[in-house]
């Protein structure tokens, strides 16, 4: 059964890694040949070894985990907007489907859609402005369970596709979401009911009032985010800020509602229960006689786990922790003993059964992993403590041994605890790697503040705060809120240590293999053989350095912004970033969304220098957040030296037509802007775009910002023999305003890239702009359509694309 699930398992993450769904006829033909082989297995299952049986199991449960996921995903991908829909003005009614977030711009919800003007999708994803092209409107207090009729624009699924990057698309089908849109402004937007009745819909009501009571009794409170998600597992209210803190002191996973705190939560009301049971409520009832105390315990102890997973959105620890309780549950209901093992093995079945996209989320490796680890460094090691017979007993006596002093027991828990602790942090480093790219150094002793503090103090106060007449509720909230800042403030004293976090590349699976297979030498029982020689597996993981060109070579790094531009070049020893995207709110903006995380999991962390070409927020966006982030030699901008940018950074210089460097045998120059062309107050922030010529190998790319038409005149006249290149990046993103044709005709490019959001407000790339790349023989891409674009420079040109080489199904 066990080897049958792994395989389940297996099969389920081989399904999403594929570029096409198999077909109704092919699943169909698999699912009775399943079948058969089934009814073949029962007849020779005995005949054979148990190796034999395993690996049997293995491959049918693999079979099964493929086209069952399959199956749920062509079911999830079948109701689709049409192309023709998208753009336009739709009237929906319906039903507001989640706990609404609130924002600066408006409020973002989830809305089940009960008729339309046209066939949308069941379930869409939807934003509700306050503000959208100079209009301000008022956006309402948005709640679950509401009936609403809408007018909303709405598009097709669609997200940034980077290496190393979260994947939308992906995690919006696993949603049940098969469309994005906002709400317009219209005189017919209306409330029709206040609350429609469904399971659904009362529990997210609860979440909501729960996350209502809890923010008016921490008004203005810092940390008010943090008591919500430990109560309803809301995160969409902690500051990024917060975040990073929390995620270099390695204690992330305890803010939200965790398989610790379900387990301790749980572990509570059922000993409650028994206790209670087992006196009979303090009467004569004698209620153990009528059932066990241990079965009403294991009830009790599910059903808080279930009330509290719901609160918690029914995230993916969440959903092992229930499971794992609810087969415990069962086993000790229905008198059937169960090994540790099998009920992991039955949790991760029913996760993926339920829910196969998972697999995609680190969380869900991180949750199984963990308790893995733990059962493999603990079970069956550890004896309880008793103390021997007395002195000058009759050997031949039977004694009944004296059992540990409280003293003994508090000890005894402490170093199991300890070990315990240990073995997750040493067991984990290869996955942790192998999904981040850096591992927290500091999270043994951050988690041995956090745990009990946040577990056994901030969450019990936080849910009875939460639950509290407001009079009482207060102070409670107040205390757990309270704790957490005078824990916040220990963990930005271990983040702020130097050496917090390692960092290198995230490493190629065969090495993370070989990392594993040390790590489960290292955490072998006492008495296994030079067990520290595992230690020795993790140095290729933990020094592994970054890749790099050849010297002569270079590479360029087009990233999928949406409408902004940022690219990384990077020679054999030296990288650069021209401009950094485009901000998407207030905290989030192409750097710390995009760039960072992809330079973290190439292990790059210090830039040599960076280009700003012009203040645009699309091309500046994301810089103050790549400068907070990753250590940068200097700046080249356009930008006036009272810029944030400028005074961020030690170093900053104007970009101007002349300037010159080489590194490692790539050249890189600047043809834009003239010097004088500072002293002009009058110019627009595009017509000083810095304009970037690099060439590598007798090959060149020319990078030209936001220029226009006049702009490309003046390199005409100024730089013609400069400007031939057989890459260019199209000039303000292919607007009607760039592009001319003597430009064109003087770049010769072989290859145009187009750095565009998808369905921009803008409309970019211009169709008359692309048609005349096309009619000079120039090949295009868009990142809208072809993800990141790398190329690479040597003796020829490699242009490769994210969407392309790492297709999956659900792009």
């Amino acid at each position: 059964m066990r080897m049958a699930l792994i395989g389940f398992a297996v099969g389920t993450a081989c399904l999403q890694l594929q570029a096409a769904l198999p077909s109704l006829p092919v699943m169909a033909l698999a699912f009775g040949l399943s079948l058969l082989l089934l009814l073949v297995w029962r007849h020779i299952a005995r005949r054979v070894s148990p190796v034999v049986r395993g690996l049997a199991a293995l491959a049918a449960g693999g079979v099964a985990g493929f086209f069952w996921a399959a199956w749920l995903a062509q079911r999830a991908l079948a109701p689709e907007l049409a192309l023709a829909d998208e753009g336009r003005d739709v009237r929906i009614v319906g039903t507001v489907d989640n706990l609404p977030y609130k924002f600066s711009q408006g409020v973002r919800f989830n809305f089940a859609v009960e008729h339309a003007d046209v066939e949308v999708p069941p379930k869409i994803a939807l934003s509700w402005y306050s503000g959208y092209r100079d209009q301000v409107t008022e956006v309402p207090d948005i709640q679950p369970g509401e009936r609403w009729q809408l007018t909303v624009r709405l598009q097709r699924p669609h997200g940034n596709a980077n290496p190393y990057n979260f994947d939308y698309e992906a995690w919006l089908l696993e949603q049940g979401v098969r469309a994005t849109g906002y709400v317009r402004v219209a005189r017919d937007n209306q409330r029709l009911d206040s609350f429609v009745f469904s399971a659904g819909n009362v529990i997210e009501h609860s979440r909501a009032v729960l996350r209502r009571r809890i923010l008016d009794a921490l008004p203005g409170k810092p940390y008010a985010g943090v008591i919500v998600a430990l109560v309803v597992g809301d995160q969409r209210g902690i500051d990024q800020s917060d975040w990073q803190v929390f995620n270099r002191t390695g204690i992330g996973h305890l803010i939200s509602i965790s398989g610790l705190h379900i387990t301790m939560v749980a572990g509570l009301f059922a000993l409650a229960a028994f206790a209670l049971w087992r006196w009979s409520f303090f009467t004569r009832a004698q209620l153990p006689l009528l059932l066990p105390a241990q079965k009403v315990a294991a009830l009790v102890g599910a059903a808080v786990a279930l009330l509290y997973v719901l609160l918690a959105g029914f995230g993916v620890p969440a959903q092992r922790t229930l499971y794992m309780l609810m087969v415990v549950a069962a086993a000790l209901w229905f008198n059937r003993l169960t090994s540790v093992s099998h009920v992991l093995c039955t949790a991760l079945g029913v996760v993926l059964v339920i829910d196969p996209w998972a697999v995609l989320w680190p969380g869900f490796w991180l949750s199984f992993s963990a308790v893995a680890v733990i059962l493999y460094a603990t079970v069956g090691r550890t004896v309880p403590v008793t103390h021997a017979p007395p002195a000058g007993a009759d050997p031949a006596a039977a004694h009944v041994p004296i059992p540990p002093t409280y003293r003994e027991r508090f000890w005894l828990a402490l170093r199991v605890g300890a070990y315990t602790q240990y073995a997750v942090t040493l067991g984990l480093v290869p996955l942790t790697m192998l999904l981040f790219g850096q591992v927290s150094v500091v999270s043994p002793l951050a988690n041995a503040v956090a745990i009990p503090l946040i577990s056994l103090v901030v969450t019990p106060l936080a849910l009875v705060g939460s639950m509290l007449p407001a009079v009482l509720a207060t102070p409670v909230l107040t205390l757990a809120h309270w704790l957490v800042e005078l824990l916040a403030l220990c963990l930005q004293w271990f983040s702020a240590m130097r050496y917090a976090v390692w960092s290198a590349p995230q490493p190629p699976f065969w090495l993370f293999c070989w990392a594993m297979f040390g790590t489960i030498w290292l955490l072998a029982p006492r008495g296994w053989p030079v067990r520290w020689l595992g230690l020795a597996t993790w140095i290729p993981l933990l020094a592994a350095e970054p890749t790099h060109p050849a010297p002569g070579r270079m590479t360029v790094t087009a990233f999928d912004v949406g409408q902004g531009m940022a690219l990384l070049i990077e020679t054999s020893g030296h990288r650069l970033l021209y401009d950094t995207g485009p901000a998407y709110s207030p905290e989030s903006n192409a750097g710390n969304r995009v760039i960072v995380p992809y330079l973290r999991a190439r292990g790059i962390n210090a830039l040599d220098g960076m280009i700003v070409s012009h203040s645009d927020a699309d091309h500046s966006g994301g810089a103050l957040s790549v400068l907070e982030g990753v250590r940068t030699g200097w700046v080249l901008s356009s930008l006036s030296p009272q810029h944030a940018i400028a005074q961020a950074v030690r170093q900053h210089v104007h970009c101007a037509a002349g300037q010159r460097w080489r590194w490692d045998g790539v050249d890189f120059e600047i043809l834009h802007p003239r010097p004088g062309s500072y002293a002009s107050h009058a110019l627009k922030a595009n017509a000083r775009s810095c304009t970037l010529k690099l060439t590598a190998g007798g090959k060149s790319i020319l990078l030209a910002g936001d220029i226009e038409a006049e702009q490309e005149a003046q390199l005409l006249e100024h730089e013609a023999s400069r400007l031939p290149a057989d890459v260019l990046i199209a000039p303000h993103h292919g607007s009607g305003t760039s592009s001319t044709y003597a430009f064109l005709q003087a770049v010769k490019p072989q290859l145009a890239l187009f750095l565009v959001g998808y369905r921009n407000r803008y409309r970019h790339p211009k169709q008359e702009v692309v048609d005349r790349y096309r009619q000079l023989g120039i090949a295009c891409l868009r990142t809208d359509q072809s993800g990141a674009i790398t190329l690479e420079f040597g003796d020829s040109i490699t242009a490769s694309a994210y969407r392309r080489d790492t297709a999956r199904y659900w792009r």
